[in-house]
């Protein structure tokens, strides 16, 4: 019996004897088959050949970074936000090995894990049980996991306050349960948004966008937008962090503010004429 991860998002599965037909997260439209088919790998098989290593990486006091190189599935990058005496993983990524959990551990370990949405899933259960730690997402999104385990905590509402000074807030828009991360303390106490791909940071990096499916370029709604965009305003927060490494390093909620506007003016035809 194995637990078998799909290579183009990165998701573990239950385990099986035998190799999945489908991965339930790429088959949905905000996430897509790969063109040259479905394939498979084991953590184990990872690990073994000896292709991945973990970078953790100092973003700001209390702040870490992890990524996986060469990059894996959608490639995204998990935190590790430093409470006060509570580490929380933000978001989580595919590839974890001993060096891995020893480099953490190092940095106080992890006391929960929370997720954005479901296809930051990975092997979450996989890095739960090496840190025993709980994970925390959204009930509106429970029909996404793919691995259960008692350390699943489904929580409800559109506010937790996990501890003190870290709060997720569910604001919908990717998904129905898709989650942000209010880190109170953060940025000497001006407050840190990370956003996994709720709110996703734009190239020129002053900018934000929302988007129902982003490899297929699918839209929200405006009047979805501007919901997410009213809960936001409620925030505190001066810097944000997304899913892929981009920052906005100053004045993160007057841009947040700026982006919904401009992106509900787009798609209700004042933004330009063309």
């Amino acid at each position: 019996m194995k637990n078998y991860i799909c290579t183009t998002c990165g998701v573990q599965t239950a385990s099986s004897a035998e190799v999945p037909n489908n991965c339930s997260i790429c088959t949905e439209e905000r996430q897509y088959v790969n063109p040259k088919g479905q394939s498979w790998i084991t953590l184990e098989e990872m690990i073994y050949s000896g292709n991945y290593k973990n970078v953790l990486s100092l973003e700001e006091e209390g702040l870490f970074s992890i990524s996986t190189s060469p990059s894996f599935g959608i490639g995204q990058t998990a935190y590790l936000v430093q409470g006060k005496n509570f580490n929380l993983l933000w978001d989580c990524i595919t590839y974890i090995d001993s060096e891995t959990i020893n480099m953490i551990t190092e940095k106080g370990g992890i006391d929960a894990i929370a997720l954005s949405h479901p296809h930051y899933y990975s092997t979450q259960v996989e890095w739960a049980e090496a840190f025993d730690a709980s994970i925390y997402i959204h009930e509106d999104d429970q029909e996404w996991v793919t691995r259960t385990s008692e350390k699943i905590i489904f929580w409800s509402g559109d506010s937790l306050e996990l501890a003190a000074g870290l709060f997720l807030h569910r604001i919908g828009g990717h998904f129905k349960g898709a989650t942000v991360l209010e880190w109170k303390e953060g940025f000497s106490q001006k407050g840190v948004l990370l956003t996994g791909d709720i709110v996703r940071v734009v190239a020129d990096r002053h900018w934000v966008s929302f988007m129902y499916s982003y490899p297929n370029f699918i839209p929200l709604p405006a009047f979805t937008v501007e919901g997410m965009a009213a809960q936001l305003n409620e925030l505190k927060f001066y810097r944000l962090y997304d899913a892929f490494h981009r920052v906005i390093r100053e004045d993160a909620g007057e841009a947040v503010q700026k982006s919904a506007k401009r992106y509900v003016d787009a798609l209700n035809g004042s933004l330009f004429s063309t």
